[in-house]
């Protein structure tokens, strides 16, 4: 029985010494919503791929959960629709909708049956999928100013306004300057890292980094289920890293707080964050042509 719902819910809130606040949010939202989610340039992202999903899986999930339209609106010249269809017209449009995600359903399946990749027969059901991303910012105004409105489209409307709620319902953890905002990582990842590290030969916060990167990168093709396994995530860390080209996304949702210096008087972006570096610079050491800019001298 479908849910039909649109969520949001924080997996990590940090706040850094100087009050730049980091959060990681996990959504669940209607996949044709992706488009207008990823132009806004503040957010790091990952999401579940089409290319890296299980076809059957996804065609089981569009039968058994299809995304459905929040407000079936009439015609109307325009971005935004007319009032709300009613009575037989609403019911012939849900069954419509219904019939269309269906027969979309039994095309991918015959795709499926003749051999066609999972990256194609995924495409003929996005319209009526939901969708699971991983998103980490610390600047979400903008965002919120944009998609809350009226005016936007009402399906990433409900998605801001989940964002917005879970962020202001969640409490933000201080991390000192050498502490790192760690997404899906608990006090048992602590514990079990801790454990491990002799074995790598690292530090268990080295350990701690790179599951909280195999983690985030996990949407890509499987929604988190509950299950637990370090050395696992620890290796897909590594082939993310090790891949020519580097799969790097995952390793922006992990961030340490800025050194300011002596010479700083206000949090600079570094990448899409402010007062934040992200793993993906320090540990690939890509350049940020920020860091080219001259640093501003307190008066």
């Amino acid at each position: 029985m479908s849910d039909n719902t649109t969520t949001a819910k924080v997996v990590c809130d940090s706040v850094a010494p100087d009050g730049e606040r980091l959060t990681t949010v996990e959504a669940r939202f209607a996949r044709f919503v992706l488009a207008e989610l990823n132009t806004t340039r503040a957010f790091s992202r990952n999401s579940a791929s089409s290319r890296a999903i299980p076809a059957r899986k996804q065609i089981r999930r569009v039968v058994d959960d299809p995304f459905v339209p929040v407000v079936w609106a009439s015609e109307h010249p325009g971005m935004q629709g007319g009032p709300e269809l009613t009575g037989w017209r609403k019911a012939a449009a849900r069954a419509s909708w219904r019939a269309a995600s269906l027969g979309a359903a039994g095309m991918a399946r015959t795709m499926v049956g003749i051999g066609v990749h999972k990256s194609i027969a995924n495409r003929v059901i996005e319209p009526f999928s939901w969708h699971t991303a991983i998103i980490t910012a610390t600047d979400w105004e903008n965002f919120f100013d944009q998609r809350c409105s009226p005016l936007a489209q009402p399906e990433i409307r409900l998605l801001a306004e989940a964002i917005r709620d879970a962020i202001a319902a969640s409490t933000p953890t201080p991390v000192a300057r050498s502490g790192w905002h760690l997404p899906y990582i608990t006090d048992d990842d602590r514990r079990d890292a801790n454990l491990l590290a002799p074995a790598y030969e690292v530090p268990a916060l080295e350990l701690l980094k790179a599951v909280s990167v195999g983690r985030c990168a996990r949407v890509s093709y499987l929604t988190h289920d509950g299950r637990r396994d370090l050395e696992a995530d620890i290796a897909l860390y590594w082939r993310l890293v090790g891949a020519r080209p580097p799969h790097a996304s995952p390793l922006e949702h992990v961030a340490t707080p800025c050194s300011h210096g002596p010479y700083t008087s206000t949090p600079r972006h570094r990448g899409n964050f402010r007062g934040w570096d992200q793993l993906r610079h320090v540990a690939l050491a890509e350049h940020d042509p920020h860091d080219d800019q001259p640093e501003e001298e307190e008066i």
